[in-house]
């Protein structure tokens, strides 16, 4: 479960993350629907830039992201924070791609949003609080220790992504970079993703711990 909320969802991994607070355990809204709904965006984007160039893919991007969210909306009446945040984000940057017909705004946006996750995770952690337990934890319970640990390497990771999505889209051509956002951050979230379940099995509470006791990762 938690894999597929981490890798499945829209055009990114920020987005993934923020999406993945959106697929809970009581979720009224079909996999197959739901999955079409997340990755719908991405397909879109892909084939429009090959077709009609990147700024019909940004249009069509923007309205692809707008009907999901409000798809998801119509279905389950709720929409989480961070997805709309990193929705706005998108139309912002979208917006303003096509507005001054500069693709740099578009390419920028992953660099800024999977910034704007690693601040916000590594500033939880300074104050002692994991977002990603609060964005997840209930899918997955685990101990305060394995958040930490899972919170920090998610954090380095959307470091990790921001900087390769500058050194990609500075030294390819647009068709490229799109190629990249498909064909190479996918299978990185993917493996990242996998390369986490031993620490969340190593950490995984019993299921008849109530979700209000709290272990520090020592069985205490």
């Amino acid at each position: 479960m938690v894999i597929v909320c981490s890798v499945s969802v829209h055009f990114d991994p920020g987005y993934m993350f923020a999406m993945s607070k959106s697929v809970s355990n009581t979720s009224s809204i079909n996999p197959i629907l739901k999955l079409a709904l997340e990755v719908g965006p991405l397909a879109l984007f892909f084939v429009s830039n090959a077709r009609l160039g990147i700024f019909w893919a940004t249009g069509v991007f923007m309205a692809a992201i707008f009907v999901s969210l409000s798809i998801t909306w119509m279905l389950e009446r709720r929409l989480p924070t961070l997805p709309l945040v990193t929705g706005v984000f998108v139309l912002v940057f979208g917006g303003l791609t096509l507005i001054l017909q500069d693709e740099l705004f578009i390419k920028l946006k992953p660099t800024i949003v999977n910034t704007l996750f690693a601040v916000i995770l590594l500033g939880g952690l300074f104050w002692g609080k994991s977002f990603l337990k609060t964005v997840m934890g209930s899918m997955f319970p685990m101990t305060d220790q394995g958040w930490r640990i899972l919170t920090f390497r998610w954090a380095l990771f959307f470091v990790f992504l921001a900087i390769v999505n500058e050194i990609v889209w500075r030294n390819t051509s647009t068709d490229d970079w799109v190629s990249f956002k498909v064909f190479g951050i996918m299978p990185m979230t993917i493996l990242f993703s996998l390369a986490q379940l031993p620490t969340m099995n190593r950490h995984k509470l019993p299921e008849d711990v109530p979700e209000d006791v709290h272990f520090d990762g020592n069985g205490t």
